[in-house]
């Protein structure tokens, strides 16, 4: 399906989520299908407005595309018709069974799919395989957009699931990858056709330097005192057993030394004096917390998971202007490879402590321009125009 001969839509003062005014635009006018879940990275995609998933629909839209979202809810929500900003989203449920919920999702795909001009099947393995079938059935180019490697998620482990998956990742029309080693792992399944990668971005309405004092009073917490911590998923599989062995190991050289935790946690966090949990926060309060910090942490793992992802929280961070260390596995290996102080070997919690003293000394914030997500949308856009005739 050709988007030449398309009438052209002129776009005049759009606003953008942070109030500001988007430049008038000329082009063709895309029609998109979004098939994701609802309930990802731990946050709800209509509730939160959240993230990718988000954000690049509402990028695009802006841009002058009509975008379409069809989203499955694993928890119990409102079904129906969601309007955020241009892009109109449509939720589904799940049910108990699941199964049910999954044919719903199918049939209502497959109606909307007949006004598209192209699919962009987001968030699991499933939305991927979903997409792929109905793009071969009705003719309508699909783009697998990976933001993580799917193959660690749960849906993968169900029979024929990651067959199925690598088949998709190997004939669909475009891939995106949210890394370059998830790139490469791509390639290594055979992989031939159109390849990008699209990093995650941050939206700077939200994330950006404010007074640090401020942000401690707005959270109760101590002023003077140094402050180091993270927010986003505190799992046993993320490392983040090693932040806290390394944090009493400084606290005994550095006893007015404080941990600050948040987020969705599959462990119990000890009570131990300086640590404060501040339990899972709404996304408007992730950047107060960031700024409230001397130093943040990216804790990953040296697994199938920390090798391909892109650590959201680390574009937020940088946004925010506030000194990080990182664990030195994938992306953030390569992101950070001119500042190897910023690193610390994962699951070491000696490399980690020691990481973190030099930072509390050495605050400096070379992380030169952050992109926001309409940057990652022009790209993605480019890669849509490649496939369907635009320019």
């Amino acid at each position: 399906m050709t988007l030449q001969g398309r009438a052209l839509f002129f776009h005049d003062h759009l606003t953008n989520e942070a109030g500001g005014r988007l430049e008038k635009t000329v082009a063709p006018n895309m029609r998109i299908l979004v098939l994701t879940k609802r309930q990802y990275t731990n946050r709800d995609l209509l509730d939160d407005r959240f993230g990718r998933l988000r954000e690049l629909p509402l990028a695009l839209a802006h841009k002058g595309h009509t975008i379409r979202g069809l989203c499955l809810s694993y928890e119990r929500k409102e079904e129906g018709i969601t309007r955020d900003g241009p892009v109109t989203w449509e939720s589904l449920n799940a049910g108990v069974l699941k199964g049910f919920g999954l044919l719903r999702f199918i049939s209502r795909a497959s109606t909307l799919v007949t006004q598209a001009d192209l699919i962009w099947a987001c968030s699991d393995s499933i939305y991927g395989i979903l997409g792929y079938c109905l793009s071969r059935r009705f003719g309508v180019p699909l783009v697998f957009d990976l933001y993580d490697n799917f193959e660690y998620f749960l849906a993968a482990r169900l029979p024929g699931i990651k067959q199925l998956y690598r088949h998709v990742v190997r004939k669909c029309d475009g891939v995106t990858c949210v890394s370059m080693s998830l790139a490469d792992l791509v390639r290594s399944y055979g992989r031939s056709g159109h390849l990008a990668v699209l990093e995650n971005a941050v939206r700077k309405d939200l994330f950006k330097p404010l007074e640090k004092d401020l942000c401690r009073e707005k959270l109760n917490l101590p002023l003077k005192v140094p402050l180091i911590g993270t927010a986003g998923s505190l799992y046993r599989n993320r490392g983040i057993r090693t932040l806290l062995h390394a944090f009493r190991e400084l606290k005994r050289k550095h006893p007015d030394l404080h941990l600050l935790l948040a987020g969705p946690r599959d462990m119990g966090i000890p009570p131990w004096d300086g640590v404060v949990d501040l339990g899972v926060l709404p996304p408007e309060e992730v950047p107060v917390l960031l700024n409230a910090l001397d130093v943040a942490v990216i804790c990953n793992r040296e697994n199938d998971f920390g090798r391909y992802c892109f650590p959201q929280k680390a574009r937020e961070i940088m946004a925010c202007q506030v000194p990080l260390v990182s664990a030195r596995v994938g992306s953030m290996e390569e992101l950070f490879r001119d500042h190897p102080s910023w690193l610390y070997e994962p699951e070491s919690a000696p490399s980690l402590a020691l990481a973190l003293e030099r930072r509390l000394k050495e605050q400096d914030t070379g992380y030169g321009r952050v992109p926001e997500w309409s940057d990652l949308a022009l790209e993605l856009e480019k890669t849509f125009f490649s496939l369907t005739g635009g320019r």
